[in-house]
């Protein structure tokens, strides 16, 4: 028979290994919140508020990149926060940008247009399915190498939500008092062109396709030193006013920008293995000369 005080023991351990530590609850609030954002989001483009919804994105994307830097902080990484962050980047950066983009363009186009949305959600479902299997795998060359395999979910959301952007923008420059340097037909044009459904479901697929492949991509991520040069100061101050001035555009003009990265970092990472690959070749010792 086991002692009281083991016994006790014992249920205290098994108590313990039940739960999750309390500096996890931090981070793990922050995927909530990041959860909630993805859901109200959808409940915005249920309404027809398409400001609302990609803005609820874009702070589900924030959260997403708080609540690992948290996590590394207090030092509280744990496969439950893993697993809770992989389903809420699935709700949040395939389901919500799925709906929305259904909602708003893409059912013009009936049972296809259906078909575009799930071809979203299930990629980034499979994108997300792919990482988790291959965490815990010793050797990972986009990784080891410091990139990353397909476009992340986060990105592949705000690059699939880029022409809502754009139409934002255009509706703002479309509302009275119209300036007299606007070309209104073009506006107009542009306008109709970016709500296509044709259009939509060509550059959702497209961005589906980009989260599942294979092609090496850069870390979206800013390393922050102790020390910031003035320029990056004055970059950063430059693109809060950007952002608050004309938000839209400058959304697009970021994504876009990430977008035209990706040959960049394709060539990049076809440099990193070609380095690899000469630096492991054995070495051939010349032949001795004979006497």
């Amino acid at each position: 028979m086991m002692p009281p005080r083991a016994g006790r023991r014992r249920l205290t351990a098994l108590r313990r290994e039940g739960g999750i530590p309390l500096r996890a609850v931090l981070p793990n609030t922050v995927t909530a919140l990041a959860l909630c954002s993805g859901l109200t989001a959808m409940r915005f483009a249920i309404l027809q508020d398409w400001q609302g919804a990609v803005l609820l994105v874009l702070a589900a994307a924030v959260f997403d990149g708080l609540d690992g830097k948290i996590a590394r902080l207090v030092r509280a990484e744990s496969r439950f926060g893993a697993e809770l962050d992989s389903l809420s980047d699935a709700i949040s950066f395939g389901v919500a940008p799925a709906l929305i983009l259904y909602l708003w363009s893409l059912n013009g186009l009936g049972r296809f247009g259906w078909m575009i949305a799930l071809l979203l959600a299930l990629f980034c479902a499979l994108r997300l399915a792919r990482f988790n299997a291959n965490i815990d795998r010793e050797h990972q060359p986009h990784k080891s190498a410091g990139f990353l395999t397909g476009v992340p979910a986060p990105a592949g959301a705000i690059l699939a939500l880029t022409p809502l952007f754009l139409w934002n923008w255009t509706n703002e420059l479309l509302q009275p008092p119209v300036s007299a340097y606007t070309p209104l037909f073009f506006v107009e044009t542009l306008n109709q062109l970016l709500r296509s459904p044709v259009i939509i479901a060509l550059w959702t697929a497209f961005i589906a396709v980009l989260m599942i492949s294979s092609v090496a991509t850069f870390t979206p991520t800013v390393r922050l030193k102790q020390r910031l040069r003035f320029e990056a100061i004055a970059v950063l101050v430059v693109f809060v006013a950007a952002l608050v001035s004309a938000p839209w555009p400058t959304l697009a003009l970021l994504a876009l920008a990430y977008l035209a990265t990706i040959p960049f970092s394709i060539r990049s990472y076809r440099r990193v293995r070609r380095l690899r690959a000469t630096a492991d070749e054995p070495s051939v010792a010349p032949e001795p000369s004979a006497p």
